[in-house]
């Protein structure tokens, strides 16, 4: 089976394209599915999974942020299962619709992608249940926590804790996935000044013994995840630095040593140098 239990009646199913994760979360009144992949028709696979799996029907979705390859099943969920409620933080909710045709556009400039089909017939689904902090969900006999600990990966990143379980499902924050050298993805809406302060939150909701599952890559402990965060901010504070001795945003990749490879951080120092006040940026030096 896909799906492999980490902790009582949690599942993870790990899927070969992006690598990326779907969570079952089983309570008295059902299934919570944490993020749904990439296109409605891996989504028709996820939902095979979950039915040879036996225990039981969704009820309740979640996206931990807006990005395709976490949103692009919401309507093939809904399709088999029913008008359920999809969760979302409210930014990322406002931004689904607008991230997947941007994705749709990517996929149309690539004729010869084996997946380009797929996206491109993916109706897309934005959540319609939304908070701007955190929020609770009834399963029954379980509550499962919803929490914006701030901006990181995107804007709209949430993290689901399921404290009677001890397990935390990070999403993006945290990335382990081999395929990406468990490189953190810094992209064009990333928020990488902001991240490691959304990543003391994320930790403060772990303990030493907490099962942390990243939106991409297998299960990772606190420890992992707090390596990750130190390497996070070594690159803004490095932006940081570089940025109050006025080294110009087309020289800063090249000016300093990083903890990840560079040709990985190009968005997220230009979308540092955007971020920083005007008080922590010098003008370049002639």
């Amino acid at each position: 089976m896909p799906f492999t239990e980490v902790a009582d009646r949690i599942w993870v199913a790990r899927y070969d394209w992006f690598d990326v994760n779907v969570t079952l979360v089983g309570g008295a009144r059902g299934l919570l599915v944490v993020d749904t992949h990439a296109s409605g028709l891996a989504a028709r696979e996820v939902i095979d999974d979950v039915r040879r799996l036996g225990v039981g029907d969704v009820v309740e979705i979640v996206n931990t942020h807006e990005h395709f390859d976490h949103t692009f099943g919401n309507g093939e969920f809904r399709t088999s299962y029913g008008e359920v409620p999809i969760h979302a933080h409210e930014t990322a909710a406002e931004r689904t619709v607008a991230a997947g045709e941007r994705i749709k556009g990517l996929y149309d400039a690539e004729p010869d992608d084996p997946h380009r089909d797929e996206v491109q017939a993916t109706t897309i689904v934005p959540a319609d249940r939304t908070f701007s902090s955190a929020m609770a969900l009834d399963l029954g006999d379980r509550f499962v926590e919803l929490v914006h600990p701030g901006r990181g990966h995107t804007g709209g990143d949430l993290v689901v804790r399921v404290p009677d379980a001890d397990v935390l499902l990070a999403g993006d924050l945290v990335e382990e996935s081999a395929a990406r050298n468990a490189v953190p993805g810094f992209g064009e809406d990333c928020y990488p000044m902001e991240w490691p302060l959304s990543l003391d939150v994320v930790l403060s909701l772990t303990t030493g013994s907490t099962v942390v599952v990243p939106g991409h890559g297998a299960p990772v402990d606190r420890d992992f995840v707090e390596d990750q965060r130190n390497a996070i901010g070594i690159v803004a504070e490095t932006i940081r630095d570089l940025a109050g001795r006025g080294v110009p945003v087309d020289q800063a990749l090249a000016a300093a040593d990083w903890p990840y490879p560079r040709e990985e951080l190009a968005a997220a120092v230009r979308r540092g140098y955007e971020h920083l006040p005007r008080s922590q940026k010098r003008l370049p030096l002639i």
